[in-house]
């Protein structure tokens, strides 16, 4: 024991062994992973191990020889009865398609694939038929279904799952945005904070019987826990910690609280290294790791100290909010001084004590239904941040640890200017960026230098009218795209161009404009269609100016020149053709124009040699006529369409005209980025 003291207590063995192991994990977690599944399996049985029921769509995880994700849709309200009531723990036998998750196609933002990796699984299924083949669940099971079935019979269960069982899933998706956007989040999750609470609680108890027996006893309660929440980071890393201070104090080792801090997490990184890519698990550590180590500098009354320590937090925790979330709200530290003592203090031991007072439910719904209105007043000044490159994630802690270590505020003033560099960072930029975005079968092409941002079309997918018990969810693509834009910087545009009025043009066009910032929009000549006057509609309302049948717009030192401004008796043909050369580059951009209008313009203009090609109508035979693909012979040629769409698009024929052109697809290469530097193009894909 003696000898292990000594190594422990040595000055380096600690932080070598934690780089060591750091490293191991991140090699571990570029590994491809091994399945026991094949993509042609059809049959699959595993346990239940967690589910969910958002109208007629039933998202559950089994867990056979591997865990999968599977999607069923109910068929009736009887199903969605009978599945609302199913137990963890039974075994299902489950026929239907394995999948490979899909990844992000639009850079930067949720990739899917890498989240179900890192949490074990391969293969996704839509599931056809269901079969119950053995009802017999386990100890941890028949308490978590204890629990669940309880917490279900309650007003309030939205937010006893979420504190209890760590399932966030029925809280409302715009209850949790709000949250998010006060920067408050994170205290919604079973936290360190939460352990240390039934800590205290069953310490207070046991500890006037044994110590020893109370710590052992505590200890054996929240590993039961981790059960039941099933294996949460953030309560990892709690529990274990408590278990290894238990352990320096039993067996003498004399080490300090953050060594057994960086002990704790070397230990659980090397049990599960895909920890390293989860956000709750950076969120503990981070926060919890600069809390223990620098604590002893909180100093003053219970206001002060709260204030400390939420503006510590809000340092130590700020690059991984801008890479998850891409907007920081700089008033959170504030905001926390209300909503981490409230939570901690009342709701959270109020939601642990109406388990046992039912009664106390009342008061817990009429708490926390107040808790979300309060929050509407509360104060949100979001600002925009720009994702940080590894290198600078690196230098903004070296910079935080010399602060912390000499207290010297130059080293937070460098800190400042070295994301203030980043925010700004576009403005060194003097390249000219063309992304054509993957937006299923529609289409969407931004162009942006360090000043200008411009959106051709926004693509829509269209949301079929379901019966009342089925999902009122709408799926908007803009959200996707948004993330994506507030990643490079972008905080507006200046310039939507609506090349015409079909739904895959122009459907997310009204979510796009109430949920970013847009300055001005561009409609092609012609009649006004549906959408484009429901538009208008929220364009006025938000005073937002907006023009039809202009022939050119300025972009940096270049323009934009609009070709088709001659009116026909179809939508497609009156679709806005853009012409312009982008610093010696030309880029032509045809929308759903046709074949008609792809002989006008050849009539009007002299058009040859086009760098780029937007393809028209997403590859339909309609269009990219071979006179008009001979005439301009462009070199690159996008078509941006869905995955097996109903329409056969692209077409064979037009494919063929195509053939001297180097073809991309958003279908099969996602997102393609066309970067203009120093007269030099660049092409990246975000491929599938």
């Amino acid at each position: 024991m003696n000898k292990l003291r000594i190594i422990l207590q040595s000055r380096y063995f600690i932080w070598i062994l934690f780089v060591f192991i750091l490293l191991v994990s991140f090699i571990r977690c570029k590994i491809p992973s091994i399945s026991f599944y094949s993509i042609n399996d059809k049959g699959v049985e595993g346990k239940l191990v967690s589910k969910k029921i958002d109208g007629n769509k039933f998202s559950f995880i089994i867990d056979g020889k591997e865990k999968i994700k599977c999607t069923y849709y109910l068929k009736s309200l009887e199903e969605k009865e009978f599945y609302s009531n199913i137990k963890f723990g039974v075994k299902l036998k489950l026929n239907g398609d394995l999948e490979i998750p899909s990844k992000n196609t639009i850079p930067n933002i949720f990739n899917y694939r890498d989240y179900l990796r890192y949490n074990h699984i391969n293969y996704v299924m839509n599931v056809n038929n269901i079969d119950i083949t053995n009802k017999k669940i386990g100890f941890i099971n028949i308490i978590k279904n204890s629990l669940y079935d309880r917490i279900m019979s309650y007003k309030s269960y939205k937010y006893m799952l979420m504190f209890i069982i760590g399932d966030k899933s029925l809280l409302d998706d715009d209850i949790k945005e709000r949250y998010q956007n006060l920067g408050v989040s994170h205290i919604f999750a079973i936290s360190g904070l939460h352990v240390s609470i039934i800590s205290i609680i069953l310490m207070f108890f046991l500890r006037k019987i044994n110590e020893n027996l109370g710590y052992i006893t505590t200890i054996i309660f929240l590993l039961f826990y981790l059960f039941i929440v099933s294996f949460q980071p953030s309560v990892c890393r709690s529990v274990i910690l408590f278990s290894f201070l238990y352990l320096n104090k039993r067996l003498y080792l004399d080490l300090s609280a953050f060594k057994v801090f960086i002990i704790t997490v070397s230990f659980i990184l090397l049990i599960e290294p895909f920890y390293l890519f989860n956000v709750g698990f950076l969120f503990s550590c981070v926060i919890s790791g600069f809390l223990i180590k620098y604590g002893s500098m909180i100093k003053g009354n219970y206001i002060k100290t709260c204030l400390l320590v939420s503006m510590v937090s809000f340092l130590v925790s700020l690059p991984i909010v801008i890479n998850f979330n891409y907007e920081v709200n700089s008033l959170s530290v504030f905001n926390n001084l209300f909503f981490v003592p409230f939570i901690s203090f009342i709701v959270y031991p109020l939601s642990l004590i109406c388990l046992i007072i039912k009664p106390l439910d009342s008061l817990l719904f009429f708490i926390v239904n107040n808790l979300e209105v309060i929050s509407k007043y509360f104060l949100c000044l979001l600002v925009v941040m720009p994702k940080l490159s590894v290198l600078k994630i690196v230098l903004y802690y070296v910079l935080l640890i010399f602060f912390f270590e000499s207290f010297d505020f130059k080293y937070l003033l460098i800190i400042f200017l070295l994301i203030l560099l980043n925010k700004y960072s576009y403005f060194f930029d003097s390249s000219i960026y063309v992304y054509s975005i993957d937006v299923g079968q529609g289409d969407a092409t931004l162009l942006k230098d360090k000043n200008h941002a411009i959106l051709i079309d926004t693509g829509g997918k269209l949301n079929y009218v379901k019966e009342p018990w089925m999902s009122k969810k709408e799926y908007h693509v803009s959200d996707n795209y948004i993330t994506f834009f507030e990643s490079i910087g972008i905080t507006k545009i200046n310039y939507l161009v609506i090349t015409h009025g079909d739904y895959d043009h122009m459907g997310d066009a009204i979510n796009l404009v109430e949920n970013f910032k847009v300055e001005k929009v561009i409609f092609n000549c012609g009649e006004l269609q549906t959408l484009e006057k429901e538009l208008i509609k929220v364009l006025d309302k938000k005073n937002i100016k907006y023009y039809s049948c202009v022939k050119e717009l300025s972009f940096n030192n270049n323009k934009l020149y609009f070709l088709q401004t001659k009116e026909f008796d179809n939508e497609n043909d009156n679709s806005n053709v853009i012409y312009s050369e982008l610093n010696g580059y030309r880029f032509m951009f045809m929308g759903d124009a046709s074949t008609i209008t792809e002989k006008e313009i050849l009539d009007k203009y002299n058009m040859s040699n086009i760098d780029v090609l937007k393809v028209g109508h997403h590859g339909s035979k309609t269009s990219s006529s071979k006179e008009f693909i001979n005439k301009i012979n462009p070199n690159y040629s996008i078509i941006s369409v869905g995955k097996n769409n109903r329409y056969g698009h692209p077409n064979k024929e037009v494919l063929n005209n195509l053939e001297n052109s180097k073809i991309y697809r958003t279908d099969q290469d996602g997102s393609i980025m066309f970067k203009i530097k120093n007269k030099n193009l660049q092409i990246e894909t975000c491929s599938t």
